[in-house]
């Protein structure tokens, strides 16, 4: 005599209609858990999207990871570097992924708390910014310190350090300056305007191609309202 194969659908579905709860009662406590599963995630998203900064939210520092702490001066310190704004939350015009939500939702559960005041790294065209590619979501733990929760988006241009270079400082902005006229120089041909060549002759096109770049530089500053790297880092303002 053969044995015919176990169904283990069959099983557990046998194991299911043994159980108290009818298909309806079944149906309805699924529906409430639903219900409440959707209402944490818009309180969350609620709490991400009007964020305007809490100066502390109460984690188990016992079972934080240590390696997705950051402090002010660091978060600045790259800021800076990359020409990146760090702002509360509600200036962000970009989209709060569902997977971030869910680590926020992860946390406050195994923190036992509802964490606000979240703050975001991103470039300034990210931003809703009053006049008005990769974001970093963080909550403050107190004392400059705070807290990743989560990053998305794609990675920057592997040159962008080297680009915004110039706007840390007026100092930074002037060695270009002189860079790009001095190379600008270098490019006239020999006798353009005068049959013999001297150092002399060559410093004067120097200096006025100086005064041709910089006068490029200071108008476009001035007329788009631009301003260097750490006067913008945590500014809510466009022009600036």
């Amino acid at each position: 005599m053969l044995l015919s194969k176990t169904n283990i659908e069959e099983k557990l579905t046998k194991v299911r209609n043994g159980q108290i709860l009818s298909e309806d009662e079944r149906m309805k406590e699924v529906h409430n858990i639903l219900s409440n599963l959707d209402a944490e995630f818009d309180r969350i998203e609620q709490n991400v999207t009007t964020s305007k900064g809490v100066p502390i939210n109460k984690f188990n520092f016992e079972i934080l990871e240590s390696s997705k702490i950051y402090h002010i001066d660091e978060i600045k310190q790259i800021c800076i570097d990359y020409r990146l704004r760090f702002l509360d939350t509600s200036y962000f015009k970009g989209s709060i992924p569902a997977e971030a939500l869910s680590k926020i939702k992860s946390l406050e559960k195994e923190h036992n708390l509802e964490i606000k005041g979240f703050k975001i790294i991103a470039p300034s065209k990210l931003f809703k910014l009053e006049d008005k590619d990769d974001p970093l979501l963080f909550a403050p733990i107190g004392n400059g310190y705070h807290y990743l929760i989560h990053q998305w988006g794609n990675d920057l241009h592997p040159l962008r350090k080297f680009l915004m270079w110039p706007f840390k400082s007026i100092v930074n902005l002037a060695i270009l300056v002189l860079l790009m006229s001095f190379i600008t120089t270098m490019m006239i041909p020999d006798g353009l305007f005068s049959k013999s060549n001297s150092n002399a002759q060559f410093w004067i096109l120097n200096f006025f191609m100086f005064k041709c770049i910089a006068s490029v530089v200071i108008f476009y500053g001035f007329a788009m309202g631009k301003n260097f790297n750490p006067a913008i880092w945590n500014s809510k303002y466009f022009n600036s």
